[in-house]
C-alpha cells in the first residue's frame, strides 16, 4: 500500500479509503489510485480488511418477484440494471451478492444482515411489499430501494421519474393521432402504478374519455400481454394505440398484433418502457421510454456506501427519455411514407429522443 501511495502522490489513508469507495474521496483521486494499484498489480487483502474494519466489502442485491413470481432474471430489465450494479460495486472494490425471492424479503434480509456476510442491501424493486420495507428500514438495517419515490416511506429509494415517464410516452401517442389507447401493466406495483397516472393525466390533458376496458393489469414475465391483446382483438374491442409497462410486455402485444394480421404502426401504434438493447431490433422498431441504469446504478451503490449517519430516508428521481422509433410513427402514413422504409433502417443513429426532467 505504502506503494501505492507513493506513486499516486497521496497518503495512506487516501490510498485505503479510495480502494474502498469512500464517498469523502474525490472520483479523479479514486481512479488514479485504482489505476496506479492495477499497475503494479496490488490487491487488498480482504480477510485482513475485514478483520481490521468489521467490512465485508460485499453488497447483497435481492430481488423480490411476489408480483410477477413468473419474472425470470434472465429478463432484459434485470440484466441491464444488475450488469450496472456490478461494474458500479466492481469499480469499488465490492463484491455482489444476488437473490430473487417470491415471498416476504424481510426474512431473508435481515438473516443476510445480521449473519454479517454483506455491509447492506440493494433491492430491486418494491414489488407489493412497500409496508415491509418499511418496517426494515426501522430495524437499522443498511438498504437502498430501486423503486417509486412513495408518500409514506421511510426508506432510500433510487428510481425513475415513473409518471412524467407514462405522461410523455402516452402524449406522444396522441401526438400520432392515437385517440383509443390501452394501458398494459400491474398497477398493483409501485412503478407501474405511477406509469399509469402518468398515462391518465395525459388522457386528460388531451381531453379524452378513459376507457377502462382498455387498461390491462398485465404482470411481467407472463404470457398475460400477448393473451390480452388476442383477447382485446378477439372481442373486436376498437384501440389505436398502446402504453406497455416493459418492452417485454411491448413485444408480446406486437406479437399478438402482428399474428393477427393488425399492422404497426398504421393499426396500431405502440410504445414500451425501458429501452432494452432488443428494442431497437424488433420489426418494426419499438418507440420506447429509456431508464438511464447507468446513473441509476451509481447512486444505488453510492447511497449503500454512505455512513449510516449520513443517510436519509428519501428518494433520488433520474430524469428518463422518449426513444422514437417506427413503432409509433403513425405520421409517416399520413405522409404516405413507411417508417420500416428509407432512413429509418438505419437503426440507432436515426432515433429520436427527448429528456424528461424530473420534477423535484
Amino acid at each position: 500500500m505504502a506503494e501505492v501511495a507513493r506513486l499516486a502522490g497521496v497518503s495512506l489513508s487516501t490510498v485505503s479509503r479510495s480502494l474502498a469507495g469512500h464517498p469523502a474521496i474525490s472520483e479523479e483521486t479514486r481512479t488514479r489510485v485504482r489505476q496506479v494499484a492495477e499497475s503494479i498489480n496490488y490487491r487488498v487483502d480482504s480477510s485482513a480488511s475485514t478483520l481490521r474494519t468489521g467490512l465485508t466489502r460485499t453488497i447483497a442485491v435481492v430481488i423480490p418477484l411476489e408480483h410477477a413470481s413468473k419474472q425470470r432474471l434472465s429478463d432484459p430489465f434485470f440484466l441491464e440494471i444488475l450488469g450496472a450494479i456490478a461494474d458500479e460495486l466492481t469499480a469499488r472494490g465490492y463484491s455482489m451478492l444476488l437473490s430473487k425471492t417470491t415471498q416476504d424479503p424481510r426474512e431473508w434480509i435481515a438473516g443476510i444482515v445480521q449473519s454479517r456476510r454483506v455491509d447492506g442491501v440493494i433491492v430491486i424493486g418494491q414489488s407489493l411489499h412497500h409496508t415491509h420495507l418499511n418496517e426494515l428500514s426501522a430495524s437499522d438495517i443498511n438498504m437502498v430501494v430501486w423503486g417509486a419515490r412513495l408518500p409514506d416511506q421511510r426508506y432510500v429509494t433510487v428510481g425513475s421519474d415513473n409518471r412524467e415517464a407514462g405522461l410523455v410516452g402516452t402524449t406522444h401517442l396522441i401526438e400520432q393521432g392515437c385517440r383509443r389507447i390501452a394501458f398494459l401493466g400491474d398497477p398493483a406495483v409501485p412503478e407501474v402504478s405511477a406509469r399509469r397516472e402518468g398515462y391518465l393525466q395525459a388522457l386528460r390533458k388531451a381531453g379524452i374519455e378513459r376507457m377502462p376496458q382498455l387498461e390491462a393489469a398485465v404482470r411481467f414475465g407472463s404470457d398475460a400481454a400477448y393473451e390480452t391483446v388476442c383477447s382485446l382483438l378477439s372481442a373486436h374491442a376498437d384501440f389505436d394505440g398502446i402504453f406497455s409497462c416493459s418492452d417485454v410486455i411491448a413485444m408480446s402485444a406486437m406479437r399478438a398484433l402482428s399474428e393477427r394480421g393488425r399492422k404497426i404502426p398504421a393499426d396500431v401504434a405502440i410504445v414500451g418502457f425501458d429501452d432494452v438493447p432488443l428494442a431497437a431490433y424488433t420489426t418494426p422498431p419499438l418507440t420506447t421510454i429509456r431508464q438511464d441504469y447507468a446513473s441509476g446504478a451509481r447512486s444505488l451503490v453510492e447511497r449503500i456506501l454512505e455512513p449510516r449517519a449520513h443517510k436519509s430516508a428519501d428518494a433520488t428521481v433520474l430524469p428518463t427519455e422518449l426513444v422514437v422509433r417506427a413503432s409509433s410513427m403513425r405520421e409517416h402514413y399520413r405522409r404516405g411514407r413507411s417508417p420500416s422504409g428509407g432512413h429509418k433502417r438505419r437503426g440507432l443513429a436515426n432515433e429520436k429522443s427527448a429528456r424528461i426532467p424530473t420534477r423535484d
